[in-house]
């Protein structure tokens, strides 16, 4: 496999170190997201906390014509996503707010970094507070998670990838934070591509019959992958050709290391199934093109980020 181009990835300080990389965009460079995306998450998960009243709290205790300022700061070191996602929940409830960015998507931070200020109406800042937070410690988290494993493998060409194991309605966001921590997507959808597993292969009747189908089927531009668990299934699909990647899902790493050599470049390598950060360096020695993890869009901890209101 050819030599694989990652993404720079900037660390911020917090002031009072080195100064800090000037900020244009709040995205990372390098990642997919559509600003509709931004705009209906920001809008659901506010309808969601706001409910019919909205904030009540704020309301019962704030002055109407009351002003704040806030900070937005890393209390852990991680990988930052969600910045965006951010702005446009402020924005929605005050959009004349004033937004300073300190940092961007796709940059690493140390503790302590303050990564935006903001300031406006206190009750729009209150009320939105928890659903910034919950954006931003939700996709950081999954950027964090995948930095960790893109700097395991970095000493070899495997590219880390996620899944479609992700939470409902929050698909292209997640998938958004794997790029922002260096990593790359798988599909996004049932329709992006044709992924062939173990169920499709047993429902229409083997492997010959389900490639057939399946490239009888679909588009030029629609790739179509099939997943493996042992040698005799991958001899297999190499006889009989049609596929353009293979999963090979659950194997160990001698296993592994004899399939890449069967496969010898014919086909993309994709390695799948119940792999850490502990082991995705041996699995990547193997020199499977792909690693996939679930683990990172359904199992990342949150990154610990908060909001301190300046007294």
């Amino acid at each position: 496999m050819r030599s694989l181009k990652r993404p720079n990835i900037s660390i911020v300080k917090p002031p009072g170190t080195d100064a800090a990389p000037a900020i244009g965009s709040l995205f990372c460079p390098d990642a997919f997201i559509s600003p509709l995306e931004i705009d209906e998450a920001a809008n659901r998960a506010l309808a969601e906390d706001l409910g019919r009243a909205g904030d009540i709290t704020s309301i019962a205790t704030v002055p109407e014509d009351a002003t704040a300022r806030a900070a937005l700061v890393a209390r852990k070191a991680g990988t930052i996503a969600g910045l965006p996602l951010v702005a446009a929940t402020f924005r929605r409830l005050a959009p004349d707010i004033e937004i300073t960015p300190h940092a961007r998507d796709g940059m690493a931070v140390v503790a302590k970094t303050e990564l935006m200020t903001v300031a406006g109406p206190a009750r729009a800042i209150l009320a939105a507070e928890r659903t910034a937070l919950n954006f931003i410690g939700t996709l950081s988290g999954t950027a964090t998670a995948t930095a960790r494993y893109v700097r395991r493998i970095a000493h070899t060409d495997t590219r880390v990838i996620c899944t479609r194991k992700t939470t409902p309605g929050l698909r292209a966001l997640l998938k958004y934070a794997i790029r922002c921590g260096g990593g790359f997507n798988h599909r996004f959808g049932l329709d992006d591509a044709v992924l062939i597993k173990d169920n499709h292969i047993a429902v229409a009747g083997g492997i010959r019959a389900v490639l057939e189908r399946a490239k009888a089927s679909v588009g030029h531009l629609v790739k179509i992958e099939i997943e493996v668990d042992n040698l005799t299934q991958l001899e297999e699909v190499l006889n009989i050709g049609l596929a353009d990647v293979v999963l090979l899902d659950n194997m160990d790493v001698e296993a592994m290391r004899r399939a890449v050599k069967m496969i010898g470049g014919r086909m993309i390598t994709e390695a799948s199934g119940g792999i850490t950060l502990d082991t995705v360096a041996a699995i990547a020695e193997t020199g499977v093109d792909y690693v996939s993890s679930g683990a990172l869009t359904h199992s990342a901890p949150n990154l610990d980020i908060g909001l301190d209101i300046a007294m």
